[in-house]
């Protein structure tokens, strides 16, 4: 079974971060969380970079605010898909210094990169890429793609009423 990788720079990134738990919990998708700081735990990181696929993980989703570092950093080291999410934080220039650092890679260390707090997303590319290998995933996520469908459609028939 695969498993993602969900890690961030500080505790404060949390609640951004489960929601990309969540909806990888929705698709029965095994996560890994942990806080890796890119500035102040650097050995953990390089060990993190270097050893995750080791232990089974398929892809890493990586966040974090101001600076940020972290996805650029493992991105760096792992041969994994990295998916940076961009966290607005109390430091943070709002929000727009974490995504230019996480989408202004140099060419040869590619991190995937979603919007600023849009940690579902990177949690839905994730199983995405899981379920192009994975037919249960994948028919999970044409189930999940059909919900927005019809919710839109819904809306749409509630609001002319």
């Amino acid at each position: 079974m695969s498993k993602v990788g969900i890690i961030m720079g500080s505790d404060s990134d949390l609640p951004i971060m489960q929601q990309a738990i969540d909806i990888l919990k929705s698709f029965d998708i095994e996560t890994e969380v942990d806080i890796v700081s890119a500035h102040r735990t650097p050995e953990k990181l390089f060990d993190y970079a270097k050893n995750a696929h080791k232990r089974g993980i398929s892809v890493i989703i990586a966040g974090a605010g101001g600076a940020a570092h972290l996805p650029g950093m493992v991105a760096s080291m792992s041969p994994l898909p990295i998916i940076g999410v961009p966290v607005k934080s109390r430091n943070s220039i709002d929000g727009w210094d974490s995504v230019l650092s996480i989408l202004q890679m140099p060419g040869g260390v590619p991190v995937a990169t979603v919007a600023l707090d849009g940690a579902q997303n990177a949690g839905i590319l994730a199983a995405q890429i899981i379920g192009s290998s994975n037919k249960i995933i994948l028919d999970k996520i044409v189930l999940y793609k059909e919900s927005l469908k019809t919710k839109v459609i819904k809306a749409s028939e509630n609001i002319k009423k």
